[in-house]
């Protein structure tokens, strides 16, 4: 079937229901985007987020299934992002293993208990409760995808505020942005380098382990282990593709949430397009933004450098 490629934006960009989908996969984004942001500004890349995203949805699952409260279920699924970010960081930062080895392993390791897990436990899952804000969800288009969602969505409102007022409203995120671009400085001055880099990734841990809860209690209702499927590394990319800013990682997350949900609406309305081109058009996108931002944006200058006192 011959269609025009600009007939088929406006055709999808009318449908409300392009926008609740785009929402719903960004929010787990920004989840992720947002502590990660703060954990790059202290100078570390902590690819561990796919792990900290899919241990928060199972440890989720198990909460809802063993206590039937989706706040306890929210709540493991945190306490999982933070053990997680626990060994990512130590592992990284006091014991001086690379950070990128570790942050593989962890997400490998994860994978491999939560399909272990899964496989033999079944968890009776399901989603928390649509939540509708009188007036707001009326909006035309996007009323209903801001403000009609299940509950959990709205605590990302909470999560991108509070993490920017700690990191620019507060003393220890003067001190984690001094850890990032200039450790040796910030060493002397008498900044602890290496624990406000633990503490930063205590922070994406919390925030992705959220995510990954908010994932499967606001969005699925069911575990499975491929729930996740590289949204943490997109989430990697949004911080870049943002630089390093949380204003632009946002931005990035709705981008990639608005390119994931366009896929999906085209063949409802009728358009025939390569189904494997398609499936790949979110990570497609995701490399060419991040090639073309990561050119011009200027990353913490310590950004993945380890710090070693011993070595000044």
């Amino acid at each position: 079937m011959n269609w025009d490629f600009f007939e088929a934006i406006g055709d999808v960009a009318s449908q409300s229901s392009v926008y609740e989908g785009g929402l719903r996969f960004a929010i787990v984004l920004a989840f992720v985007a947002a502590g990660e942001w703060i954990a790059e500004k202290a100078g570390t890349l902590n690819i561990s987020v796919e792990g900290m995203l899919l241990g928060g949805a199972f440890a989720a699952a198990a909460g809802l299934h063993i206590t039937g409260s989706v706040i306890m279920g929210i709540l493991l699924g945190t306490a999982s992002g933070l053990i997680i970010a626990w060994v990512q960081a130590n592992m990284s930062h006091r014991l001086t293993a690379d950070q990128f080895v570790v942050g593989l392993t962890l997400n490998i390791l994860v994978l491999g208990v939560a399909s272990f897990l899964n496989s033999s436990i079944r968890l009776d899952t399901t989603r928390a409760h649509v939540f509708e804000i009188p007036w707001l969800v009326d909006f035309p288009l996007v009323g209903r995808a801001l403000f009609g969602q299940r509950w959990p969505f709205y605590l990302i409102y909470l999560v991108v505020p509070l993490c920017w007022l700690l990191l620019y409203r507060t003393r220890w995120g003067l001190e984690v942005r001094a850890a990032g671009e200039n450790p040796h400085a910030a060493d002397v001055s008498g900044i602890h380098v290496n624990r406000r880099r633990r503490q930063s990734i205590y922070v994406a841990g919390l925030t992705s382990g959220m995510g990954g809860a908010v994932l499967l209690l606001g969005q699925v209702g069911r575990f499975e282990d491929t729930i996740v499927n590289g949204q943490g590394f997109i989430a990697i990319a949004a911080v870049i593709f943002g630089g390093w800013t949380l204003r632009g990682a946002m931005f990035g997350c709705l981008l990639f949430g608005a390119v994931n949900s366009f896929r999906l609406t085209l063949p409802p309305l009728g358009y025939k397009i390569n189904s494997e081109l398609l499936s790949s058009m979110p990570y497609l996108v995701t490399i060419l933004t991040v090639a073309i931002i990561a050119t011009y944006a200027r990353p913490p200058a310590a950004l993945a450098r380890p710090f070693i006192r011993d070595l000044e």
